[in-house]
């Protein structure tokens, strides 16, 4: 067992160091990480978008410098964890080196290859489901009591990363409901492990509670402009696609707990993923909404597929790892950006990748890179822009002049590169930067940022007595290509009042 568990913590370090070597050094941090950074500058207890603990490790990435290394450390970190439970279920199931194998091969090969290279809350997401399955795993194994009070502290530390924790907590209760398990519900420790849960997750729901439950605001934006065009074939589809090179794996897991004799004291996790599957699908989540319920299914795959293969079938094992490693081929330069993006580009188009869907984007359009990758370009060259704009006013002007963003990602990204070029900060009305506008900001001129390519047509144009397209974002795979920098002067009352007014409107819209 120590041998075992020597090579468990070897492929640990391994899923650690790999992404570094992987992904191409041209990219830079992605849109969303530049939200959560520059929540790490605002600490509090909840966001529009996310709770708090991502904030955290973004408030240690600033005292670390702020560099790519700490960006995507703590990501990779915690995808080593993640391997390290599923690794730990394999073994208390009586797994050796060959499941372990099969239960580390999604963690390099598979989407969670991205999922934790991306400072987003996917990689607290999927850690925390994946360490309630084993705190219910390890409770029906030994019966021991601490693994429910590991349960309430998992539930409560993954409602604090990311709310959808809930909906998978809700999926193994009503599971080991449909079980005989069901006992758990008359363990006075269940209830004090639920009462922990409440307590980690309190400050939070305070603060929601403070601030009109503006996770209500996000989610109906959320729900308008992305996931109503989300298909149930589609998503089903993905569900393959997004584990593709081991989809034998937990596809084999997902049979045996659910049908086997054998493996009864572990059904509830069969109808977790059937309730977690059916949930996503009625409210149109997003495919990658569901990951965090397959490192599960991956661990008691793996172990199944060492047993069936120990003394008959060998063979199997090798076109198991040789499947799984010519998908690979394919599926590693859409988990992560390994190459320049006109190589890659070329890459895709070669290898005809548009027409796995990986090319899709929100708005169901083909591009040449997939969105993610886009959406991880442009950002310094914008920055660099801003600043020459900025840099066009005299000290006077500056005085009297804020930088404004469209959205979070322009903001982020300018504030993130700002001292470099040695600008002021950035302010948004898009997410969670609509909290950090000045209550009454004091100017006559704006350097503005915008992606709309009719800004310069709009009446409020007018409200200046000058306005001049400064540059644009010309960086060809960027998903900001055609950004606009203006530099407007000289408002006057009535654009004053205006601007103020739709702050507080906006504000008032997201105040329920």
């Amino acid at each position: 067992m120590k041998a075992y568990n020597r090579l468990l913590y070897v492929m640990a370090f391994a899923k650690l160091v790999l992404p570094f070597l992987l992904q191409n050094s041209f990219y830079e941090p992605h849109r969303d990480e530049f939200l959560y950074l520059a929540e790490g500058r605002h600490m509090a207890w909840g966001f529009m978008e996310v709770p708090p603990l991502l904030s955290v490790f973004a408030w240690l990435i600033h005292i670390c410098g702020g560099g790519m290394f700490w960006i995507k450390f703590w990501p990779s970190l915690f995808g080593a964890f993640n391997f390290i439970i599923v690794g730990k279920i394999i073994l208390s199931l009586g797994g050796k080196s060959f499941a372990l194998l099969l239960g580390f091969l999604p963690f390099v090969l598979d989407v969670y290859l991205r999922t934790n290279f991306l400072f987003q809350p996917n990689f607290l997401e999927i850690f925390f489901w994946t360490l309630i399955a084993w705190s219910m795993i390890s409770f029906i194994q030994t019966q021991q009591n601490k693994w429910l009070y590991i349960f309430g502290i998992s539930l409560g530390m993954g409602m604090m990363s990311k709310y959808s924790v809930s909906l998978f907590a809700i999926s193994i209760l009503l599971g080991i409901l449909l079980t005989p398990h069901r006992k758990i519900f008359t363990n006075k420790h269940f209830y004090a492990a639920c009462v922990l849960a409440f307590l980690i997750f309190l400050p939070n729901l305070l603060w929601q509670y403070n601030h009109h439950f503006p996770v209500v605001f996000h989610m109906k934006e959320l729900q308008k402009t992305q996931l109503q065009y989300i298909s149930p074939a589609g998503f089903l589809i993905d569900q393959l696609m997004m584990n593709l090179p081991c989809v034998f794996t937990w596809i084999t897991g997902l049979c045996w707990i659910s049908f086997s004799r054998n493996t009864k004291q572990y059904r509830f996790l069969g109808w977790a993923y059937v309730l977690v599957i059916g949930l996503l699908l009625i409210s149109h989540g997003k495919n990658y909404y569901s990951l965090g319920v397959y490192p599960t299914l991956f661990a008691f795959g793996a172990y199944r597929l060492e047993q069936l293969t120990a003394v008959h079938f060998k063979f199997i094992r090798y076109v198991c790892i040789a499947f799984a490693v010519c998908i690979a081929y394919l599926f590693i330069p859409i988990a992560l950006p390994l190459f320049e993006p006109a190589k890659l580009a070329a890459f895709y188009e070669k290898n005809q990748v548009e027409k796995t869907g990986a090319l899709k984007w929100e708005d169901l359009k083909n591009h040449p890179l997939p969105q993610d990758f886009a959406d991880m370009l442009g950002w310094e060259e914008m920055t660099k822009k801003m600043a020459a704009a900025y840099n066009t006013l005299d000290s006077n002007e500056k005085k009297r002049s804020i930088l404004f963003c469209d959205n979070y990602g322009q903001a982020g990204a300018v504030n993130y590169y700002g001292n470099k070029y040695k600008l002021p900060q950035a302010n948004s009305d898009n997410a969670s930067f609509l909290y950090w506008m000045p209550a009454n900001p004091d100017f006559d001129n704006i350097v503005l940022l915008t992606d709309d390519e009719h800004e310069m047509e709009h009446a409020f144009i007018k409200n200046f007595k000058s306005a001049v397209l400064s540059d644009s974002v010309t960086s060809i795979y960027a998903r900001e290509r055609g950004s606009l920098i203006i530099i407007l002067k000289g408002a006057d009352e009535t654009f004053k009042k205006f601007f103020l007014e739709k702050i507080e409107k906006d504000k008032a819209k997201v105040n329920l």
